[in-house]
C-alpha cells in the first residue's frame, strides 16, 4: 500500500518541490494550499503525471479556528480518493517571512509570524493527529537562521527555534504510537521566501554563497529529495533530530 503524505503550503517554493519528490520515491500526496488553487492544480496534474495519486486541498495555518472541519474535509478526500481513513506523513511546511530589522519588527508582523509558523504548527498537527497513521512521520520546517544570526530575521528565526523545541516534544509524546518527528532546517535558498529576498538580491545572495562551504546559496531541489529520504523507511530511525541541509552555511 503506498503512504500518503500531507504537504501543507505545496503550492509553491519548498512545499511543491516537497510534494513532488515525494511522488517522485513513490509516495501518493495530499497538496494543502492556502489561496492559489490554480497552482495547487498543477502540482496535482505534475504528480499524476508521475504515475501517484494526489488531491488538493485548501488550508490556512493562520486559521486555527478551521482546523476542525479541514480535518473533516480531509477525511472525506482520503476515503474517496484512497478509501483510508488515515494518512501517513505529514509535512508542516507552510509559512512566509520577514525580512524586518529588530528595533523595527512591529508587533503585527511578529503575531503573523508565531500564528503561522507555531501556533499553526501545534495545532494543526494536534487536530490531524486521529488520522494520522501509527508508524507514520511528521517534519516540521525549520530554518538554519537559528544556529547562526543574519539581521533582519529575529521574528522568523525565533518561531523557528520554538519549533524545535515542539519537535522534540512531539517525538516524545507521539513515540507510543510509534511516530517519529524531526526537523529540516534549510539554510538561505533561492525561492519567494520574504519576497524573494535571497532568490532576488544579488549582493545578499553572493554573500550568503561566499558563506557556504559548497559556494552558492540552495536550491529547492537540494530540499524536497532530502524530505523525501527523510520519510521513506531507510530513515525510520531517524527522531527527534533537526537536519540542517545548508551546504555547509556559516561552519
Amino acid at each position: 500500500m503506498s503512504k500518503i503524505a500531507l504537504v501543507t503550503g505545496a503550492n509553491r517554493g519548498l512545499g511543491r518541490n516537497t510534494a513532488l519528490s515525494i511522488a517522485r520515491h513513490g509516495g501518493d500526496v495530499i497538496v494543502a494550499y492556502r489561496g492559489n488553487a490554480t497552482q495547487a492544480a498543477e502540482v496535482v496534474s505534475e504528480i499524476k503525471a508521475l504515475g501517484r495519486k494526489a488531491v488538493a486541498v485548501q488550508l490556512d495555518v493562520a486559521q486555527h479556528d478551521s482546523f476542525v472541519a479541514f480535518a473533516d474535509t480531509l477525511r472525506g478526500a482520503l476515503r474517496d480518493a484512497w478509501g483510508r481513513e488515515s494518512f501517513d506523513h505529514l509535512v508542516n511546511n507552510a509559512g512566509h517571512g520577514e525580512f524586518t530589522p529588530f528595533a523595527e519588527t512591529t508587533e503585527a508582523q511578529f503575531d503573523g509570524i508565531f500564528d503561522v509558523h507555531v501556533k499553526g504548527v501545534y495545532f494543526l498537527t494536534q487536530a490531524l493527529l486521529p488520522l494520522i497513521a501509527d508508524g507514520g512521520r511528521i517534519v516540521n520546517f525549520s530554518t538554519g537562521l537559528t544556529r547562526f544570526s543574519a539581521p533582519g530575521f529575529s521574528a522568523y528565526a525565533a518561531a523557528k527555534g520554538a519549533i524545535e523545541v515542539l519537535t522534540r516534544y512531539m517525538a516524545k509524546e507521539l513515540g507510543a504510537r510509534g511516530i517519529a518527528v524531526n526537523t529540516v532546517a534549510p539554510g538561505a535558498i533561492e525561492t519567494d521566501f520574504g519576497g524573494g529576498v535571497v532568490r532576488d538580491n544579488p549582493d545578499l545572495n553572493t554573500q550568503y554563497a561566499g558563506l557556504t562551504a559548497l559556494g552558492r546559496v540552495g536550491l529547492p531541489d537540494d530540499i524536497g529529495p532530502m524530505v523525501a529520504s527523510l520519510l521513506s523507511d531507510d530513515n525510520r530511525w531517524v527522531n527527534a533530530q533537526r537536519i540542517e541541509v545548508s551546504g555547509g552555511q556559516a561552519i
